[in-house]
Protein backbone atom coordinates (compact mmCIF):
# COMPACT_ATOMS: atom_id res chain seq x y z
CA UNK A 1 0.00 0.00 0.00
CA UNK A 2 1.00 3.38 -0.99
CA UNK A 3 2.08 5.74 2.05
CA UNK A 4 -0.43 8.62 1.94
CA UNK A 5 0.72 12.47 2.52
CA UNK A 6 -1.11 14.84 4.47
CA UNK A 7 -1.10 17.35 1.16
CA UNK A 8 -2.51 14.43 -0.40
CA UNK A 9 -5.24 14.43 2.00
CA UNK A 10 -5.53 17.68 2.11
CA UNK A 11 -5.69 18.22 -1.75
CA UNK A 12 -8.54 15.74 -2.09
CA UNK A 13 -10.56 17.05 0.62
CA UNK A 14 -10.51 20.69 -0.78
CA UNK A 15 -11.65 19.06 -4.08
CA UNK A 16 -14.32 16.92 -2.47
CA UNK A 17 -15.71 18.35 0.17
CA UNK A 18 -15.56 15.11 2.36
CA UNK A 19 -14.07 14.44 5.58
CA UNK A 20 -10.51 14.28 6.11
CA UNK A 21 -10.87 10.53 7.73
CA UNK A 22 -12.96 9.44 4.50
CA UNK A 23 -10.50 11.24 2.21
CA UNK A 24 -7.41 9.24 3.84
CA UNK A 25 -9.50 6.02 3.73
CA UNK A 26 -10.44 6.40 -0.28
CA UNK A 27 -6.51 7.46 -0.38
CA UNK A 28 -5.14 4.11 0.61
CA UNK A 29 -8.05 2.32 -1.56
CA UNK A 30 -7.53 3.92 -4.84
CA UNK A 31 -3.57 3.30 -3.67
CA UNK A 32 -2.42 6.95 -3.76
CA UNK A 33 -4.04 7.76 -6.90
CA UNK A 34 -6.19 11.14 -6.12
CA UNK A 35 -8.47 10.72 -9.98
CA UNK A 36 -9.82 7.16 -8.47
CA UNK A 37 -10.15 8.30 -4.51
CA UNK A 38 -12.64 10.99 -5.73
CA UNK A 39 -14.63 8.11 -7.96
CA UNK A 40 -14.57 6.21 -4.68
CA UNK A 41 -15.90 8.91 -2.17
CA UNK A 42 -18.64 9.94 -5.11
CA UNK A 43 -19.86 6.43 -5.35
CA UNK A 44 -20.06 6.31 -1.29
CA UNK A 45 -21.38 9.87 -0.77
CA UNK A 46 -24.22 8.93 -3.42
CA UNK A 47 -24.75 5.86 -2.16
CA UNK A 48 -25.37 7.65 1.47
CA UNK A 49 -27.17 10.61 0.13
CA UNK A 50 -29.60 7.89 -1.28
CA UNK A 51 -30.38 6.36 2.75
CA UNK A 52 -30.75 10.53 3.48
CA UNK A 53 -33.76 11.70 1.03
CA UNK A 54 -36.16 9.40 3.71
CA UNK A 55 -35.39 12.22 6.13
CA UNK A 56 -37.51 15.01 7.09
CA UNK A 57 -36.50 18.24 6.15
CA UNK A 58 -38.39 21.29 7.23
CA UNK A 59 -35.53 23.61 7.07
CA UNK A 60 -34.06 25.42 4.56
CA UNK A 61 -34.51 28.81 2.47
CA UNK A 62 -36.86 30.61 0.35
CA UNK A 63 -34.83 32.31 -2.65
CA UNK A 64 -35.86 34.85 -4.84
CA UNK A 65 -34.35 34.83 -8.47
CA UNK A 66 -34.80 38.29 -11.17
CA UNK A 67 -33.37 38.19 -14.50
CA UNK A 68 -33.45 39.99 -17.44
CA UNK A 69 -34.36 43.67 -15.95
CA UNK A 70 -37.58 42.63 -14.00
CA UNK A 71 -38.86 40.69 -17.10
CA UNK A 72 -38.40 36.96 -15.30
CA UNK A 73 -38.71 36.31 -11.24
CA UNK A 74 -38.39 33.06 -9.63
CA UNK A 75 -39.14 32.24 -6.27
CA UNK A 76 -37.84 28.56 -5.47
CA UNK A 77 -37.67 27.00 -1.76
CA UNK A 78 -35.58 24.29 -0.76
CA UNK A 79 -34.89 22.35 2.15
CA UNK A 80 -32.73 20.87 4.75
CA UNK A 81 -32.86 19.31 7.78
CA UNK A 82 -30.91 21.44 10.36
CA UNK A 83 -31.09 25.41 10.20
CA UNK A 84 -26.96 24.84 10.30
CA UNK A 85 -26.92 23.59 7.00
CA UNK A 86 -29.48 26.41 5.79
CA UNK A 87 -26.52 29.04 6.67
CA UNK A 88 -24.31 26.91 4.51
CA UNK A 89 -22.60 28.76 1.67
CA UNK A 90 -22.84 25.79 -0.33
CA UNK A 91 -26.03 25.36 0.35
CA UNK A 92 -26.72 28.68 -0.52
CA UNK A 93 -25.24 28.33 -3.74
CA UNK A 94 -26.95 25.18 -4.44
CA UNK A 95 -30.42 27.13 -3.88
CA UNK A 96 -29.23 30.09 -6.20
CA UNK A 97 -28.76 28.01 -9.12
CA UNK A 98 -31.88 25.86 -8.40
CA UNK A 99 -33.43 29.58 -8.78
CA UNK A 100 -31.40 30.49 -11.70
CA UNK A 101 -32.35 27.44 -13.40
CA UNK A 102 -35.77 27.94 -13.64
CA UNK A 103 -35.24 31.17 -15.15
CA UNK A 104 -33.69 29.96 -17.80
CA UNK A 105 -35.43 26.36 -18.18
CA UNK A 106 -38.76 27.00 -17.34
CA UNK A 107 -40.00 23.85 -15.99
CA UNK A 108 -43.51 23.50 -15.43
CA UNK A 109 -43.74 20.77 -12.83
CA UNK A 110 -41.14 19.71 -9.95
CA UNK A 111 -41.36 16.13 -10.97
CA UNK A 112 -43.32 14.08 -13.43
CA UNK A 113 -45.97 12.35 -10.69
CA UNK A 114 -47.17 16.19 -10.79
CA UNK A 115 -48.02 16.15 -14.58
CA UNK A 116 -51.83 16.48 -14.48
CA UNK A 117 -53.38 13.09 -16.26
CA UNK A 118 -55.33 15.31 -18.42
CA UNK A 119 -51.35 16.80 -20.37
CA UNK A 120 -50.35 13.30 -20.05
CA UNK A 121 -53.07 11.78 -22.20
CA UNK A 122 -53.19 14.90 -24.56
CA UNK A 123 -49.28 14.08 -24.67
CA UNK A 124 -49.71 11.03 -25.48
CA UNK A 125 -52.76 10.97 -28.13
CA UNK A 126 -50.34 13.69 -30.07
CA UNK A 127 -46.96 11.21 -30.22
CA UNK A 128 -49.48 8.77 -30.91
CA UNK A 129 -50.65 10.38 -34.44
CA UNK A 130 -47.10 11.31 -34.62
CA UNK A 131 -45.79 7.78 -34.88
CA UNK A 132 -48.35 6.66 -36.84
CA UNK A 133 -48.57 9.37 -39.29
CA UNK A 134 -44.48 8.54 -39.51
CA UNK A 135 -45.86 4.72 -40.84
CA UNK A 136 -44.17 3.12 -37.83
CA UNK A 137 -45.88 -0.38 -37.03
CA UNK A 138 -49.04 -0.17 -34.79
CA UNK A 139 -47.27 -2.80 -32.47
CA UNK A 140 -44.55 -1.03 -31.49
CA UNK A 141 -46.36 2.86 -31.40
CA UNK A 142 -47.05 2.31 -27.81
CA UNK A 143 -42.96 1.66 -27.00
CA UNK A 144 -41.83 4.75 -29.12
CA UNK A 145 -44.76 7.02 -27.55
CA UNK A 146 -43.71 6.04 -23.97
CA UNK A 147 -40.03 6.62 -24.74
CA UNK A 148 -41.10 10.04 -26.51
CA UNK A 149 -42.99 10.81 -23.08
CA UNK A 150 -39.14 10.96 -21.20
CA UNK A 151 -38.59 13.33 -23.65
CA UNK A 152 -41.77 15.46 -22.51
CA UNK A 153 -40.74 15.04 -18.80
CA UNK A 154 -37.18 16.05 -19.22
CA UNK A 155 -38.31 18.91 -20.98
CA UNK A 156 -41.04 20.04 -17.99
CA UNK A 157 -40.24 18.58 -15.07
CA UNK A 158 -37.37 20.73 -13.21
CA UNK A 159 -36.26 17.03 -11.78
CA UNK A 160 -35.41 15.15 -14.64
CA UNK A 161 -33.99 18.64 -16.94
CA UNK A 162 -30.51 18.99 -17.51
CA UNK A 163 -28.49 21.14 -15.06
CA UNK A 164 -27.93 24.39 -16.95
CA UNK A 165 -24.40 25.29 -16.17
CA UNK A 166 -23.76 21.44 -15.95
CA UNK A 167 -25.70 19.66 -19.24
CA UNK A 168 -23.98 16.48 -18.75
CA UNK A 169 -26.15 16.08 -15.28
CA UNK A 170 -29.60 16.40 -14.43
CA UNK A 171 -31.20 18.46 -11.53
CA UNK A 172 -31.95 15.61 -9.43
CA UNK A 173 -28.18 14.19 -10.63
CA UNK A 174 -27.04 17.44 -8.67
CA UNK A 175 -29.49 17.47 -5.75
CA UNK A 176 -27.83 14.19 -4.64
CA UNK A 177 -24.09 15.37 -5.26
CA UNK A 178 -25.53 18.24 -2.70
CA UNK A 179 -26.70 16.04 -0.19
CA UNK A 180 -24.01 13.78 -0.90
CA UNK A 181 -21.22 16.42 -0.26
CA UNK A 182 -23.72 18.60 2.42
CA UNK A 183 -24.62 15.48 4.94
CA UNK A 184 -28.05 16.03 4.89
CA UNK A 185 -31.24 15.54 3.23
CA UNK A 186 -32.11 18.25 0.88
CA UNK A 187 -35.29 18.90 -1.09
CA UNK A 188 -36.43 21.17 -3.85
CA UNK A 189 -40.14 21.46 -2.35
CA UNK A 190 -41.86 23.75 -4.60
CA UNK A 191 -40.97 27.04 -7.41
CA UNK A 192 -43.10 29.82 -8.89
CA UNK A 193 -42.07 31.37 -12.10
CA UNK A 194 -43.17 34.52 -13.58
CA UNK A 195 -42.11 35.72 -16.59
CA UNK A 196 -43.54 39.37 -17.67
CA UNK A 197 -46.60 39.90 -19.87
CA UNK A 198 -46.53 35.91 -20.22
CA UNK A 199 -50.34 34.74 -21.26
CA UNK A 200 -50.97 38.20 -22.99
CA UNK A 201 -50.71 38.69 -26.65
CA UNK A 202 -47.93 40.70 -27.31
CA UNK A 203 -44.52 40.61 -28.83
CA UNK A 204 -42.82 37.06 -28.57
CA UNK A 205 -39.34 37.86 -26.81
CA UNK A 206 -37.83 34.79 -25.71
CA UNK A 207 -36.31 36.01 -22.13
CA UNK A 208 -35.49 32.65 -21.59
CA UNK A 209 -33.17 32.22 -24.08
CA UNK A 210 -31.41 35.14 -22.76
CA UNK A 211 -30.79 33.72 -19.31
CA UNK A 212 -29.46 30.65 -20.70
CA UNK A 213 -26.68 32.52 -22.92
CA UNK A 214 -25.77 34.74 -19.90
CA UNK A 215 -25.48 31.21 -17.84
CA UNK A 216 -22.95 30.32 -20.65
CA UNK A 217 -20.97 33.23 -20.44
Amino acid sequence: MAAISAAAVKELREKTGAGMLDCKKALEEANGDLTKASEILREKGLAAAAKKEGRIATEGMIESYIHAGGKIGVLVEVNSETDFVAKNVQFKEFVRDVALHIAAANPKFLRRDEVPQEALDKEREILTNQALNEGKPEKIVEKIVEGRLSKYYEEYCLLEQPFVKDPDKTVEQLLKEKIATIGENLSIRRFVRYELGEGLEKKQENFAEEVMSQVKL
